[in-house]
């Protein structure tokens, strides 16, 4: 949005698509009563009143040639063309694999969040949060606010971690005001350090957590468990079409251009930030695609002090090595494939598990599983093919015929 709105202001012709079915992404999804976060309302104007055009519920799949991006929905498909495009494809939360991981109403606490947004009853539901950064505790004042109850909040770092990181946001006020809000709103909610589950059991839907606690293992009974260990950027499309990545974030310039020619990128697919980074640049790659290198300039200062955030959040809560011994033989790491853990450490790469098992090639195309085995075996992907999300064959087929010169319907 940010992106969209200082491009459209400049004077260009702008078009937006999100592939959701309103705009605000996932931190600023709209609630299911039409509710939206007060900044969300802001941008929103701000892009309505810019007069680019938005495309609500479209995804690209697939560029079939260099200038052109096919996206596709629910009716159908349309050819997206541009001679610059910015780029934010967002994150996903990191899951890891523990036995019973795949229960159901065991989740990630960003979608528990989301899918109360869209209307899930929490009210009188105890849910157990776990896994590592700040969202843990923006999930829980969320779902406490909507009726929930919160027996603990696991946190895998450690307090001499969280104690270092609390005294850094010395440099960033704002910052320090929401923790303490939030302290103030989690009042009686026990936290954690050094925590996180060990197991989930439950015959039909997860009733109980095994968690080891600062070294004790306790078991707690809940309705749902939250899990959330930080985030991973959204990467496919950017490698898609050519943009160079270091690890496992897009490379930018200062304009936030890629090293793709054309192609800008913004938010948390360069560096895993917040939202306030994410809008910082956006704007920048706005001013710059839209040739106003110097307005986009007055942002370096603010972007250097919020990427100085997201380094320090990269340190805090680095995942711990005690992690990758949750998993048991007969885990299930590729949940859409049915592939365990013993059938995996059998490989020695991605490449390989994949030929052999299968792991990626379901309907999330390795965005679970991926980011698991990179953790666990230090497996990195080995390219990125369309299309980049399941799409209809009808589609393709369209696609296949337009580029073959014969008429097909759109």
């Amino acid at each position: 949005m940010a992106a969209a709105a200082c491009a459209a202001e400049c004077g260009v012709r702008v078009g937006m698509v999100d592939d959701n079915p309103s705009l605000g992404g996932q931190i600023w999804r709209g609630e299911s009563d039409g509710q939206h976060h007060p900044d969300a309302s802001k941008w929103v104007r701000r892009v309505r009143r810019s007069g680019a055009a938005v495309l609500c519920g479209w995804r690209v799949v697939h560029q079939p040639e260099e200038g052109v991006l096919l996206a596709e929905n629910l009716s159908g498909f349309c050819e997206l063309k541009y001679g610059k495009l910015v780029l934010a494809p967002g994150a996903r939360e990191r899951f890891l694999p523990f036995p019973g991981w795949t229960l159901p109403n065991v989740m990630g606490a960003g979608g528990l969040q989301a899918m109360v947004k869209c209307g899930l009853p929490i009210r009188g539901k105890r849910v157990i949060v776990a896994g590592t950064g700040p969202l843990l505790l923006a999930v829980a004042d969320y779902l406490r606010k909507h009726g929930a109850e919160i027996p603990l909040i696991c946190e895998q770092a450690c307090w001499r971690s969280l104690a270092k990181f609390g005294l850094a946001l010395v440099r960033w006020p704002a910052k320090i005001v929401q923790g303490l809000r939030l302290k103030f709103d989690l009042a009686g909610v026990p936290l954690a350090a050094n925590s996180w589950p060990l197991a989930a059991h439950g015959e039909t839907t997860v009733e109980r957590v095994t968690v080891s606690r600062a070294g004790r293992v306790e078991d707690i009974p809940c309705d749902y468990l939250a899990c959330g260990f930080h985030l991973v950027p959204n990467i496919e499309l950017p490698l898609l079409l050519g943009c160079a990545v270091g690890n496992g974030c897009v490379q930018v310039n200062e304009f936030q251009e890629t090293t793709s020619s054309s192609v800008f990128c913004a938010g948390e697919p360069t560096s895993i930030g917040g939202v306030e980074l994410a809008l910082i640049e956006g704007q920048i790659a706005g001013l710059a695609a839209a040739g106003r290198t110097r307005e986009a300039r007055a942002w370096f200062e603010k972007r250097k002090k919020a990427r100085g955030f997201a380094q320090l959040l990269d340190r805090t809560f680095r995942l711990r090595t005690e992690l990758k011994s949750l998993s048991r033989s007969e885990t299930v790491v590729c949940r859409c494939e049915d592939v365990s853990y013993s059938r995996l450490r059998q490989h020695t790469c991605w490449r390989s598990a994949k030929l052999h098992t299968r792991c990626g090639m379901g309907s999330c195309q390795g965005r679970v599983c991926g980011p698991m085995t990179q953790f666990l075996f230090k497996w990195k992907p080995d390219s990125v093919r369309p299309p980049v999300f399941p799409a209809r064959v009808e589609s393709l087929a369209a696609l296949a015929r337009q580029l073959e010169g014969q008429p097909t319907a759109k």
